[in-house]
């Protein structure tokens, strides 16, 4: 857990009442309802970068599990971008995708998602899609509420 110091500054200091507001409003509602696109990505790059593979996959499981299995599989589809695949719905398998995807694009999910600083990238950018916020947001909300607790 070479990050986990980090995490643990940036969420048990000046911001930690930031990171509880941002859990609280991902929480409420559909996971995409409440925060900005522009938060999402910065809350996940902050969060993201911290975690070692195998916190991420399991906020990742977390975060997928919250989404309806429709919302799943539309993430399938943005996260394998025209490989050969099934569209699984399944939070598990979902997330192993993520992770592995995460290593292998040099922006991370965010980049391949489109939410990665400039350019767009990915799928053509992420503004208006609720489910690669909710994917994002929803791997940094996690991640930081299992954080909090310790």
């Amino acid at each position: 857990m070479q990050g986990l110091g980090k995490l643990q500054d940036l969420l048990g200091g000046g911001k930690k009442q930031e990171y509880e507001d941002f859990v609280d409003r991902y929480e409420e509602g559909e996971p995409a309802d409440g925060i900005d696109d522009d938060e999402a990505v910065t809350r996940y790059e902050e969060v993201s970068s911290q975690l070692d593979d195998d916190d991420y996959e399991l906020s990742a499981k977390e975060a997928f599990e919250r989404m309806k299995p429709q919302e799943r599989k539309e993430l399938a589809r943005m996260l394998r971008q025209g490989e050969d695949g099934e569209d699984d719905d399944d939070p598990q398998r979902l997330a192993r995708l993520a992770r592995q995807k995460r290593k292998e694009h040099p922006k991370g999910l965010a980049g391949l998602l489109g939410g990665g600083g400039g350019g767009g990238g990915g799928i053509g950018g992420m503004l208006g899609n609720p489910v690669a916020k909710a994917a994002l947001a929803g791997v940094a909300a996690m991640a930081a509420k299992r954080f909090m607790r310790r």
